[in-house]
């Protein structure tokens, strides 16, 4: 089946944090794709499969300059969400994927959190799939129950 998300990684030093993203599209059923391309290194690659792809929102993975989110979303008008990526300088990470220009946007989560924008692309899919919305009211319930859970345990 043709991909909803796609996911895109800077380089493979960032397969880590989309693997976190993998995982909890998996879990709740939504086809994905992860490919590696660059927004300095491979600009026309990355330039095509955004333009080829049949994927209704982009998860983008990046450290360092974080320019691929930005790169991403100047050639589509698809949702973009970004996910910097810690390494010795974080704050550059975070306010790249942050900081874009007016007209421009990317949806930005914190550092190395794969999963939340795995969460936040499943949202804007339950938008249109009523599948979705229940999967995301189970997910709620459980994180409920694992934090009650916790907090019956700590004193034992």
């Amino acid at each position: 089946m043709p991909p909803e998300v796609l996911i895109v990684l800077g380089s493979k030093s960032d397969a880590e944090v989309g693997k976190k993203a993998a995982s909890i599209l998996q879990e709740f059923g939504v086809e994905h794709e992860i490919v590696v391309a660059s927004a300095h290194r491979t600009p026309d690659l990355l330039r095509d499969l955004i333009r080829n792809t049949t994927a209704k929102v982009f998860i983008a993975i990046a450290g360092l300059s974080a320019a691929l989110p930005g790169t991403i979303a100047a050639h589509t008008t698809k949702p973009v969400i970004g996910v910097p990526v810690s390494g010795k300088v974080n704050l550059d990470a975070i306010l790249s994927v942050s900081q874009m220009p007016p007209g421009v946007p990317v949806a930005a989560v914190g550092l190395d959190r794969g999963e939340n924008a795995a969460i936040l692309a499943v949202e804007m899919l339950a938008l249109k799939e009523e599948r979705l919305q229940e999967k995301l009211k189970e997910h709620r319930e459980a994180m409920k129950k694992w934090v009650l859970e916790d907090s019956r345990t700590l004193g034992e």
